[in-house]
């Protein structure tokens, strides 16, 4: 794992291991004059920042996503209508035999906060593409699309990003219009409550426990199937 940032688990000890990327995977270089090379544990605002301050432009919404590199490809993670495989070049990999391989992105199949990489396989790091751009011109970017998340999502709390996905079943439908019409904006459990400026992030107000958190999962799925006919899935992992 990475940061962690769309996990939830069990309060109970895990009976597994739990590997973080962290120093180890956190190099960041430029390849060529538009290409970037990135650990998968390098924060996503970090490949941001780092673009901007090489004159590299389109990668400005990666300073809006939480969590790793690692992560990012994974989910296939995205914000106001760009995603990872927009950039993406490649990902280095070490499969379960320990062979270190790299697969280009045309081998991946990107879909909605998903890809079809096997789940066995430890991201090492990846190379991104972007554009030459003014320094000024990608800071106003991305002043403005972070303006623009502090409108909109709740920000310095504890919470684990988008909770639910989008209905791909039906396409132009919000999960946060669902939610809203479907439950309590008042509704918690424990400390597990939902978000009042943006009802698709579900908040830590202190202690909650995986308990509450997930008693609030399920009573939002199964209100806004009752109420809207609409069946909503997780774009959190649980590990349990």
């Amino acid at each position: 794992m990475g940061a962690g940032s769309n996990i939830l688990f069990k309060d109970e000890s895990y009976e597994g291991v739990v590997i973080k990327l962290t120093k180890n995977f956190s190099n960041i270089s430029i390849l060529n004059e538009n290409t970037i090379v990135a650990g998968s544990g390098v924060l996503d605002r970090t490949i941001s920042e780092f673009a901007m301050n090489n004159n590299i432009g389109g990668l400005e919404f990666l300073s809006c996503i939480p969590g790793t590199i690692g992560g990012a490809i994974r989910m296939n993670s995205g914000c106001f209508g760009r995603e990872i495989k927009d950039v993406l070049i490649s990902v280095q990999v070490l499969d379960k035999t320990g062979k270190v391989r790299t697969i280009p992105y045309n081998n991946i199949n990107f879909s909605y906060r998903k890809c079809d990489l096997p789940k066995d396989l430890i991201f090492l790091s990846a190379s991104f593409k972007g554009e030459y751009k003014e320094k000024k011109k990608i800071e106003e970017e991305i002043v403005y699309l972070k303006n623009k998340k502090e409108m909109s999502q709740p920000t310095q709390v504890k919470t684990g990003g988008s909770t639910f996905k989008n209905p791909e079943q039906k396409k132009g439908l919000k999960v946060w219009e669902l939610i809203k019409q479907s439950v309590p904006s008042d509704l918690t459990f424990g400390d597990a409550t939902i978000s009042p400026k943006h009802s698709n992030f579900l908040i830590n107000k202190g202690h909650a426990t995986y308990s509450d958190m997930k008693k609030l999962i399920d009573f939002i799925t199964e209100s806004v199937k009752d109420k809207t006919g609409v069946k909503i899935d997780l774009e959190i992992i649980i590990v349990d």
